[in-house]
């Protein structure tokens, strides 16, 4: 199978798509839906969860009759999943074991730590699927989101990409290209700075891994960014959705090309919470955004020029309109 082939949306990946017949009951707002949850996001409702049944599918009428076939495959171990765990110092039932038994225990946990991987390869795939791990625990992301990651990270491999590169730096790359494939705010400082990387390191990986694998990545808008600020400046839904408008309003025209997509949302909520009376400092929006206040300062003149042509058409079409009347 092609590296490529992973990423083709299929029934259970979390892809979000957008449904145009349902809108939220709370701000008729935008819901998407992906295969844990569907969302508004607008105000953040969450509308309907777990669509898929991802329990097991084993039945047992009997206590007697019940099998456990074990944990199911995961892309997120180097050997899927399949190796042995030795437990340390209590038993299967948790009851304490002999100073004896412990040592045994200790030495079969090193012969195995020894047999473990077949190559320096096999153990580079488990530091780094590790790394990914880590990662994806620290941004919350989903499971499906680190297991693409994970998937991802082997492509690499598989390509000889970790040649001359830090195996930090792809693991980095694999969580942001998940999360770019997967349309999640976020940026490459946040991955960086949870990774303990420096950020152009892990911007020319992730360069690497989409020139080489050919990511379905879409750009970042600001309009994906606004909920997340929103959240974090604790604004009101009233100011969030304004501030979603602006943002969407200023890509339709291309206002949005070249700019920093977070510094942009965080420009957006500054003016709507100006208009409707919250006075948000320029400071606390560009804190939570990792922007200067120059940038926030600079967005919200394009901003303000911006208004100020839309209210000049919308003046236009009015008389127009009253001309064409008479």
């Amino acid at each position: 199978m092609a590296t490529r082939d992973i990423y083709e949306p299929s029934f259970d990946e979390d892809i979000r798509t957008e449904s145009s017949a349902n809108q939220c009951p709370e701000c008729d707002g935008r819901v998407t839906t992906n295969a844990v949850e569907t969302v508004c996001e607008g105000c953040g409702l969450v509308i309907d969860e777990q669509r898929i049944d991802h329990g097991p599918e084993w039945r047992a009428y009997d206590d007697e009759e019940c099998e456990r076939t074990g944990a199911p495959l995961t892309a997120a171990r180097h050997d899927r999943g399949l190796s042995t765990e030795i437990g340390r110092g209590t038993d299967a039932k948790g009851n304490e074991i002999s100073g004896q038994k412990r040592r045994r225990l200790a030495r079969m946990r090193r012969e195995q730590t020894r047999g473990r991987w077949r190559s320096k390869a096999e153990r580079n795939l488990a530091h780094g699927l590790g790394e990914v791990r880590r990662l994806a625990s620290a941004l919350e992301l989903s499971n499906s989101v680190r297991d693409q990651a994970c998937q991802l990270f082997r492509s690499a491999q598989n390509e000889d990409l970790l040649r001359g590169r830090s195996i930090e730096a792809i693991a980095a790359a694999s969580v942001y290209g998940a999360c770019r494939c997967n349309g999640l705010s976020r940026l490459v400082d946040d991955v960086s700075e949870m990774a303990r990387v420096a950020e152009s390191r892990v911007t020319n990986a992730y360069k690497t891994l989409n020139e080489a694998l050919g990511l379905p990545a879409e750009p970042i808008s600001p309009s994906m960014f606004v909920p997340r600020l929103a959240s974090d400046l604790k604004c009101p839904d009233e100011i969030r959705q304004r501030a979603r408008a602006l943002a969407e309003q200023a890509e339709e025209r291309g206002v949005t090309t070249g700019v920093h997509p977070a510094g942009f949302a965080a420009a957006c909520l500054y003016k709507a919470g100006r208009e409707e009376g919250r006075w948000l400092t320029q400071s606390e929006a560009a804190d939570v955004a990792n922007v200067t206040t120059t940038t926030i300062r600079n967005h919200h003149d394009v901003l303000q020029q911006f208004d100020f042509v839309q209210r000049a058409d919308r003046a236009t079409v009015a008389a127009q309109e009253r001309f064409i009347k008479q």
